[in-house]
């Protein structure tokens, strides 16, 4: 009896050794790649849903400067839009952009970004599906880290939201910007109907509740 428990311990050891080690080489084998941030700036990149939505907005906001559309925490480099809209790249359609901490923190874009999508639907935003479209930081420091992973906790403790937040928090591995025709979208696409009928309506609601922190 003892050497069958034993050699159940010894076997369930052994398996969470080796999921481990899964673990560690998929982390490694996922693509890297480097942001040169500007002096006196800090880097930001999130995904709330589609990327034509969260542009928008980040774009009018204070202090912060070269929003980019693009693909964050994939497995493969270099990915098209046709490849990541699949939903099987493990990447998220997310912004990148610079923003300076004397102007904005950290945190007040967290708030901006927690506020301006549901962060507790799983890969889901409206009628957007599918894991590209999930809520995601990809925190670029130990501090973003930190600053992520307290308001989440202090938003799901407080009750502001019927569910509990989903979003997920993980270390930044790559950005790749995505193709010319998703950049500066809604500026340059305004009275499409997707446009007009899901990104304006977020839009207004934004300026709305954040009218001190636009840009002039």
């Amino acid at each position: 009896m003892k050497k069958k428990f034993f050699l159940v311990i010894l076997s369930v050891i052994m398996t969470y050794n080796i999921q481990a080690q899964q673990k560690v080489k998929s982390m490694k084998e996922i693509p890297k790649t480097k942001t040169n941030i500007p002096d006196n700036m800090e880097v930001a990149t999130l995904g709330s849903g589609c990327f034509w939505c969260i542009e928008a907005i980040y774009q009018d906001l204070v202090g912060v400067k070269d929003v980019k559309s693009g693909y964050s925490g994939g497995h493969i480099d270099n990915p098209t839009y046709r490849q990541v809209t699949s939903g099987t790249t493990g990447h998220a359609e997310v912004i990148q952009f610079f923003f300076d901490p004397k102007v904005i923190s950290f945190e007040e874009i967290l708030e901006v970004f927690w506020s301006t999508h549901d962060p507790t639907t799983l890969n889901r935003q409206g009628a957007d599906v599918g894991p590209q479209y999930r809520s995601a930081i990809f925190y670029h420091s130990d501090k973003q880290r930190e600053v992520a992973e307290f308001y989440k906790s202090k938003l799901d403790g407080s009750g502001s939201f019927d569910s509990k937040i989903v979003t997920e928090i993980t270390p930044f591995s790559n950005f790749y910007v995505a193709e010319d025709y998703h950049q500066n979208y809604f500026n340059d696409n305004g009275m499409q109907p997707y446009c007009q009928m899901v990104i304006r309506p977020k839009v207004e609601k934004f300026k709305k509740v954040f009218a001190d922190k636009l840009k002039k």
